[in-house]
């Protein structure tokens, strides 16, 4: 089952499956609408983990079913514009949603602009599957940044495929200056040196 799919079948629940289908509908007749029913997502919906989607709160998940509605022609400014004057949730639904769909590299801008932040949420969702869309120097500013922020490596998508031996050194610079102000390095950055140090003696 493709992710979308999952995300529709664990929010079949009355009443936010009605309310659900109506704004899904609304959407995709009329895409200038879905600011209203994306602000609506987590009253309508709530606001609690997702059932059997692990890493999905419920708004989320409506957010993403949303956009997915969107016709394709107006897709790319909709996420956008919902993105930019969104609040962290909304954002943070918006780049989760990215990998489902059909915008190819056009979203890379907001993965910058959540790097960028402070926010360690919209980090984390900035690092799942659409970074594959991120060149690799971006990348690996992007991991070092978990790794400062203590956002848990595990949030990053393909990091073992990845991860080189530019990364490894930047870690290892990092290490050092933890040493020097008497900070450990984090227990999961420091497993990943270990093994990158080892993949190339």
């Amino acid at each position: 089952m493709r992710r979308p799919e999952r995300l529709d079948a664990a929010l079949r629940e009355a009443p936010r499956g009605e309310w659900l289908d109506g704004a899904i509908a609304a959407v995709g007749e009329r895409p200038e609408t879905i600011g209203r029913f994306f602000a609506q997502a987590g009253r309508r919906a709530g606001r609690g983990p997702l059932p059997g989607v692990p890493g999905w709160t419920a708004d989320e998940a409506a957010r993403a079913l949303l956009l997915a509605a969107l016709p394709a022609d107006r897709a790319e400014t909709e996420i956008g514009d919902l993105y930019r004057y969104g609040d962290a949730d909304e954002k943070r639904a918006v780049l989760k949603a990215l990998p489902m769909l059909a915008v190819g590299a056009a979203g890379l801008p907001l993965l910058h602009d959540a790097i960028r932040t402070n926010d360690a949420r919209l980090l984390a969702a900035a690092l799942g599957p659409y970074a594959r869309h991120l060149d690799q120097a971006a990348w690996r500013q992007a991991v070092l940044k978990c790794v400062f922020m203590g956002v848990p490596l595990s949030v990053v998508d393909g990091l073992g495929e990845r991860a080189d031996r530019e990364l490894a050194a930047m870690l290892a610079a990092f290490a050092d200056e933890r040493a020097a102000a008497g900070r450990p390095m984090p227990a999961d950055a420091a497993t990943l040196l270990d093994r990158l140090t080892r993949e190339e003696s």
